[in-house]
This record gives structure tokens, C-alpha cells and sequence, in this order.
């Protein structure tokens, strides 16, 4: 049998699951899969100039795609910056492979520069980690990491000593299982429509896991008299103007919700197993959706479970919803509530002073942004501004739903863009996320990503400030030093542009909806207290 180089078996491994590129960064461990990867073209290379940026990067594509994502970087330095956007990935639940490089075979257990258990180190955010050490081996463990990856929606992780890139392998890469999911086992289908049936104030909690179910689970609401409310970060899972759609729940979402998600006696959680403490239902019963096992969760207890594929599931659970008749009483709370909360957000985004409000900049976004676009979010007030009052259609929203950390907006826009290249891309962040990651401006410019970034600039951790503020501390570091941001995004190959009104928002966005080139639109924005931060 004729043989190949590990790293060539590596690639064509990584080619017969969908992987069409790798992020990461070079360095003296990965040598060998960099000259592999550059003698062939299905798999291409993001060179990127931080190791967190490439694993947030793989997170976001996961998170747009659903399919596996991988980086690859250096051993020590490297794969200790990889961890950020490894927990993101991980703790969110998508699909990531890590390979890192490893000191060479002969130096393992030695005290060699840069060497490190990266399984211990690995483990706290990884859900498959392995250290390979012969060549016959490679191709086998590769499988391995990619299947639990896509069957678990996790993070997956393989150390390669240096030397073994170069080396032969027998073994010829496999055939990947693609095929994951399926219809759940009856009896849970059946007490699951049978808690459903007995509901008279059934409401719906929608997560990004169930996205793709979007047209099943509005049929299912309107045979329910079921409201919707989105779980956090899953903006537009259900359109804004679908009729019985609540907007986001707790912090960031419809602060009318709350109470009437707390008065419901059944709740139906779909591709989520999260709520805010403060807005459980009091007395419901709960039916958690999954596509996954692992992806339930002891933070939601629940009466009935249901794994499987969860279009089919919700379509089942609509047709088990015949003859049901839905609580009118009910359904008039729950319209009461969604137009309270449309008339408060409406005059919320009327505000016109400059330094801009953020729900005025937010308005803007949303006026001027296609059905399609995929907005990527930061961490922070910006991202609490954005969920409370944008109105979403069928737009895409990435966002750091459990790991929450700054820097997530610029790294999965641009992810975002490279797979959709034909799509708008935004993200918003704030200044103080951004400034976690400037030097990948460099990345956007040099892939030609014509990409649309929003800075909401104030000069502070607004959210960090707010909240210290409200429980009587001492703001100590939250005021930050910024860069003239308009100047650096022109000497990275940016357009940049600083609005000294309202209307240069309107008329800056509108340009940057043609740019060929990515653009820094810059906003002095107002320091607002966000109305709702529980007080701790």
C-alpha cells in the first residue's frame, strides 16, 4: 500500500469531513502540516495574528455553519492563547478541532523549551483531547476527534509532536460519519404532547440550537397559544414580527416578559438548557428539545426529555396539538405584553442626541441591514442594547452565549464573511472589546473581507461601570485609553469614519453597504445605564 505523510494524511482526513480551511498561526511545532497544507488547495490556510482570535474564529464558522471547525497552532505559547476561543466553542456547544504541535518525540518527558501537558491544559474546555505518538496512529485518533466533535457538539483537541508531520503513515484516511440525530423514541414524544395538552398558559423558550426549526416551532405556538421568548443571544431565531414572538428573555431582552414567562405552567425549551435564575417559571413543567444528549442540562429541570432532530420533533409535536383548543385569556396576556414591549422599544430608539444613544445606533443598524446579514456581537453594553431593541427578520446574530468574552465581535464577523462572502456582515462592539484585538484588523484587510464594524465609543467598560455603579463601588478600572481608531483602521486597509452626528450613522452605513473594502464606522456614543442589571 503506497504511503503518505502524516500531515497529507491530516488534510485529506480533514477534507472528507467538509473542513475547507484552518485558522491559526504559525510556529516551529507545526512546520511540517504548513508545508502540506501549502502544496495543495482543497484546505486553505487564515493566517491570523493571535492565537485566540483563530479559535474564535473556528467557534464563529461552527456557530454559521454548523459544521466542524478547525485551528492549529504552536505548542506552549500557542495553544495556551488557543484556550479563550476554545471555551467559547466548548461551552456554547459547537464543533471544534484544535491540533497543536508538540516537542518532538525525543524530548517529550524532557525539560524542553515550551513543553506542556496540553491534555491537562486542554481538558477544562475540550470534550475529546489526545496526545498521538506514533505515525500509524494519526489517522485513527484524527477520526476519532472529529466524530466526537460533530456527535457531541464539542470541542476536540490532537497534540502532534513535531517530527511526526514528516512522517510516513500506512494508515489511509476514513470515511467521517455525517450522519447525526434522528426521531427520539415515542414514549417521549408521547409525554411530551400529553404535558402540552394539559397546558393553559404554555410558553416557548427558544434557543440558537433550534434555529433551524424556526417554521415548525411558529406552527407549534399557533396550535399552542403559546408565546415565544427567545433565549439569550438567539436574536432572530424567531423573527421579531412573527405574532406571538416576545423577544429575548432576562437580561437584554423584553423586561415585560419576565413576568408573564413566570406565570406559565408549561414551558417548551427548545435547543437551549439555560434561563436566568430570575425569570424560571414558578410552578411550570418543563419539556427540554435537543438535538443532543449531552446538550441537557441540570440548570433546567425537566418533567420530559426529547432528543432527536429537532425540526422533526416540533413538527411531531404540532400534529400532537389537533383538536387542542388554546387559552384566549392567555394568548390576549401574552399580545398585551408583546405590544407594550413594541411601543416602549419603538420610543426607546427615537432618542436623537449625540453622543449617540445605543438604542438610537441600534435602530439605525436595523433600518439598514438586508433579511440575510450576520451581525457579530462583542461582549458587553453594546451587546445588551443590541438584543433589547433590535427588531430581528431572518438576520443571523453571533454571539458568546455562556463564555461571554470580549473580543468575540471582530473574529467571528470575519468568519462570518470568509464562509458567506456574498452576505452583509456587521459586527458592534464596544471600544473596550475591540481594543482586545486591533492587531487583527490586519486579518480582515489583508483577506479582503469587506466586513461593516461599528465601535460604540464612550472611553469606559460601560457594563463593568454601570454595575459597579448600582451596587455602590468604586469604579477603579473601568475609564480605558483608546487609540484614534478612524487613523488605525486606515493604516490597517480599513475605510474609517467617525460620525459627529446622527445622520453621518445613516449616511456612513449606507456607503458601507458598496465598500469593496472593510470599514471602521466609529460612534462617540452616550454613557448610558442599562435599565435592567439585576442587583447583586
Amino acid at each position: 500500500m503506497p504511503q503518505m505523510s502524516v500531515s497529507e494524511a491530516i488534510l485529506e482526513q480533514l477534507r472528507r469531513g467538509g473542513v475547507e480551511r484552518i485558522y491559526g498561526v504559525v510556529g516551529d511545532a507545526i512546520f511540517g502540516l504548513m508545508d502540506a497544507i501549502a502544496k495543495q488547495s482543497a484546505i486553505r490556510f487564515i493566517s491570523v495574528k493571535h492565537e485566540s482570535v483563530a479559535a474564535l474564529m473556528a467557534s464563529a464558522e461552527a456557530k454559521c455553519t454548523g459544521k466542524l471547525a478547525v485551528c492549529a497552532v504552536q505548542t506552549g505559547p500557542g495553544i495556551a492563547n488557543l484556550i479563550n476561543g476554545l471555551g467559547d466553542a466548548y461551552l456554547d456547544g459547537y464543533p471544534v478541532l484544535a491540533i497543536s504541535g508538540q516537542a518532538p518525540l525525543n524530548r517529550i518527558g524532557t525539560p524542553y523549551k515550551q513543553l506542556v501537558n496540553q491534555q491537562s491544559f486542554v481538558g477544562a474546555v475540550s470534550g475529546y483531547t489526545q496526545l498521538v505518538v506514533h505515525p500509524d496512529s494519526v489517522i485513527v485518533s484524527l477520526a476519532s476527534a472529529m466524530h466526537a466533535s460533530m456527535a457531541m457538539g464539542t470541542v476536540s483537541h490532537l497534540s502532534i509532536p513535531a517530527d511526526l508531520f514528516g512522517m510516513q503513515t500506512q494508515y489511509r484516511p476514513l470515511e467521517p460519519i455525517l450522519s447525526f440525530g434522528g426521531l427520539p423514541d415515542s414514549k417521549s414524544l408521547e409525554d411530551a404532547a400529553q404535558i402540552m395538552r394539559s397546558a393553559t398558559r404554555p410558553m416557548i423558550l427558544a434557543g440558537n440550537k433550534g434555529r433551524l426549526a424556526a417554521a415548525e416551532i411558529e406552527r407549534a405556538a399557533l396550535a399552542w397559544g403559546s408565546g415565544i421568548a427567545n433565549a439569550y443571544g438567539a436574536i432572530g431565531a424567531i423573527a421579531d414580527d412573527f405574532t406571538l414572538a416576545l423577544g429575548g428573555l432576562g437580561e437584554g431582552g423584553n423586561p415585560y416578559l419576565t413576568d408573564r414567562f413566570r406565570e406559565a405552567d408549561v414551558v417548551l425549551a427548545i435547543g437551549t438548557s439555560w434561563w436566568p435564575d430570575d425569570c424560571a417559571p414558578i410552578e411550570a413543567r418543563v419539556i427540554q428539545i435537543a438535538g443532543r444528549q449531552n446538550e441537557l442540562s441540570a440548570n433546567m429541570p425537566a418533567n420530559c426529555v426529547v432528543v432527536g432532530d429537532i425540526p422533526k420533533i416540533m413538527a411531531r409535536l404540532a400534529e400532537g396539538l389537533k383538536g387542542y383548543e388554546p387559552n384566549p385569556v392567555w394568548i390576549q396576556a401574552v399580545r398585551d405584553c408583546k405590544q407594550t414591549w413594541k411601543d416602549r422599544n419603538e420610543t426607546e430608539g427615537r432618542d436623537s442626541d449625540f453622543p449617540m444613544h445605543p438604542s438610537c445606533l441600534v435602530r439605525k443598524i436595523e433600518n439598514q441591514v438586508s433579511p440575510d446579514a450576520i451581525i457579530a456581537l462583542d461582549e458587553g453594553d453594546s451587546t445588551l442594547w443590541f438584543m433589547r431593541n433590535f427588531r430581528a427578520r431572518q438576520q443571523r446574530v453571533l454571539v458568546s452565549e455562556q463564555w461571554r468574552t470580549m473580543g468575540f465581535g471582530l473574529p467571528a464577523a470575519m468568519a462570518a464573511k470568509i464562509c458567506y462572502p456574498e452576505r452583509q456582515v456587521f459586527c458592534l462592539t464596544g471600544d473596550g472589546g475591540l481594543g482586545m484585538v486591533l492587531a487583527d484588523l490586519l486579518t480582515a484587510s489583508r483577506y479582503g473581507l469587506a466586513l461593516v464594524l461599528i465601535v460604540l465609543n464612550n472611553g469606559f467598560l460601560q457594563m463593568e461601570r454601570n454595575k459597579m455603579g448600582t451596587r455602590g463601588l468604586a469604579q477603579e478600572g473601568t475609564a480605558i485609553a483608546n487609540p484614534d481608531f478612524v487613523k488605525l483602521a486606515e493604516a490597517c486597509g480599513w475605510r474609517g469614519c467617525r460620525a459627529q452626528s446622527p445622520d453621518d450613522v445613516d449616511e456612513f452605513l449606507q456607503a458601507s453597504l458598496t465598500s469593496p473594502q472593510p470599514v471602521l464606522i466609529e460612534v462617540p456614543t452616550a454613557q448610558a445605564v442599562y435599565p435592567d442589571y439585576p442587583v447583586v
